[in-house]
C-alpha cells in the first residue's frame, strides 16, 4: 500500500471504531433506562445485567454496522474534502476511482469480519441474551396452539390436539405410519409425556393398530415408551430462535423445518439470506457515502453532509425493515426481497459516483 492508501485507511477504521463504540454506549444506555424498573421488578442481580451487557454491545455492534460503515465514510470524507484534501490527493494526479480503493479496502474488511462474527460468534452470545430476555423481560410462554400435525420421519406424523410446555404433556395424541399412500400402522394415545431420566416420551392409555395384507393386529395397555423425534423444545417459546443459531445450526434446522413442512422454515431462510446480504451492503454504502461527501460545499459545509448521511441512512434502514416484512409475509420471494435494499443503494450509489466531480 502507498502513504496515501495507509492515511485514508487507517483514518477509515479508526473512525469507525470510533463511531460504532459511540453509538453502542448510547444505545447501551438507553436501553439500560428503558429496563431499569423490570430490573428491579423482577431482582435481577447485578451481575447477570453486567454480562447481558457484554452479550448484547457485540449483537448491536454488527447490527448498526453497515449503517455505521456509512457514517464513517461521511465523516471521514467529508472532513478530507472541507480540509481541501481531496482538491489535493485529485491535483496531483491520483483519479478519484483510485482514491476509492482504501475505502473500499476497509469496507471488505469491515465485511469478512461481520459475516464471520454474525454467523457463529454473536449467535453463541445471542444464547445468553435471548435467555435473559425471556427469563426476566418477558411475560411467561404458554404454548397455546391446538390440532398440530407435524412430520417427523419419511414416513411418520403425529397429530397432537394440545400440549402443556409446563408439564411437558401432549393430549389426544396420534402416531401414523405412512408408506406409498398406504397407512400401516396407527398409534392413539389419550396422553404423551415426557421423561426427561430416558429422553423418550410415555404414552398413556394406547392403542396400537398394525396393518397388513391380511388385516390389522390391535394391541392395548397403560404404559408405552417411545422414541419419537420431537422433543419438548419443540413446543418452546420461538423467541429470537433464529439469532441463537450459528450458520451450521440454521442450516441443519432450516432442513429440518422442511423435512416437517412447516410454515416457519420461511422465517429462518429469510435470517439466513440478510447474515449474507449485510456484508455487501456495508461495501455499497461506503461508495455511496464518498460520494455523497468527497465535493467540498460552500453552504453548509461538513454538517450538511452528515445530516444528508444519516437521512440516506434512515431511508435504507426504513427500506430494509419494509421489504423484511414483505418476505416474511410471503408476498415475495425472499432473496429478492432481502436483496432489494442492497439493488436500489448500489443504483443510487452508482448514480451519484456518475456526478461527482473528478
Amino acid at each position: 500500500m502507498k502513504l496515501l492508501d495507509k492515511y485514508i485507511l487507517s483514518k477509515f477504521l479508526k473512525t469507525y471504531v470510533f463511531v460504532v463504540g459511540l453509538l453502542v454506549i448510547v444505545i447501551m444506555v438507553i436501553d439500560f433506562t428503558e429496563k431499569n424498573e423490570k430490573y428491579i421488578k423482577n431482582d435481577v442481580p447485578a451481575d447477570a445485567i453486567i454480562q447481558y451487557y457484554l452479550a448484547f454491545a457485540p449483537w448491536i455492534a454488527n447490527l448498526i454496522s453497515p449503517i455505521t460503515v456509512f457514517i464513517t465514510t461521511v465523516l471521514v470524507t467529508s472532513g478530507m474534502a472541507v480540509k481541501t484534501e481531496i482538491v489535493a490527493i485529485l491535483s496531483g494526479g491520483v483519479s478519484f476511482r483510485r482514491m476509492l480503493v482504501p475505502y473500499l479496502m476497509g469496507a471488505c474488511m469491515i465485511a469478512v469480519l461481520s459475516f464471520y462474527v454474525n454467523g457463529w460468534l454473536i449467535p453463541d452470545s445471542n444464547k445468553y441474551r435471548i435467555g435473559f430476555e425471556i427469563e426476566y423481560l418477558k411475560k411467561p410462554f404458554y404454548f397455546n396452539e391446538r390440532d398440530i400435525h407435524l412430520k417427523i420421519a419419511d414416513d411418520d406424523y403425529i397429530y397432537i390436539q394440545r400440549y402443556n410446555n409446563r408439564t411437558e404433556s401432549a393430549y389426544r395424541v396420534t402416531l401414523e405410519k405412512i408408506v406409498d399412500n398406504e397407512l400401516k400402522a396407527k398409534l392413539f394415545a389419550k396422553k404423551m409425556t415426557w421423561d426427561d431420566s430416558l429422553s423418550t416420551w410415555r404414552f398413556r392409555d394406547w392403542e396400537l393398530r398394525n396393518i397388513n395384507k391380511f388385516g390389522e393386529v390391535i394391541t392395548r395397555g397403560e404404559d408405552l415408551d417411545s422414541a419419537v423425534n420431537i422433543s419438548p423444545s419443540d413446543f418452546d417459546t420461538k423467541y429470537q430462535l433464529n439469532a441463537t443459531m450459528n450458520m451450521g445450526e440454521l442450516e441443519d434446522y432450516i432442513a429440518l423445518l422442511k423435512s416437517r413442512g412447516s410454515s416457519e422454515v420461511g422465517l429462518y431462510e429469510i435470517e439466513k439470506y440478510i447474515r449474507y446480504m449485510l456484508p455487501f451492503t456495508a461495501i455499497i454504502l461506503t461508495l455511496m457515502g464518498v460520494s455523497v461527501s468527497a465535493e467540498k460545499s460552500t453552504r453548509g459545509g461538513a454538517g450538511f453532509k452528515i445530516a444528508l448521511g444519516f437521512v440516506i441512512a434512515f431511508v435504507f434502514i426504513l427500506l430494509f425493515v419494509l421489504v423484511k416484512a414483505i418476505a416474511e409475509a410471503g408476498s415475495m420471494h425472499p432473496i429478492l426481497a432481502i436483496w432489494i435494499p442492497n439493488i436500489v443503494g448500489l443504483i443510487a450509489a452508482l448514480v451519484m459516483y456518475r456526478f461527482v466531480p473528478k
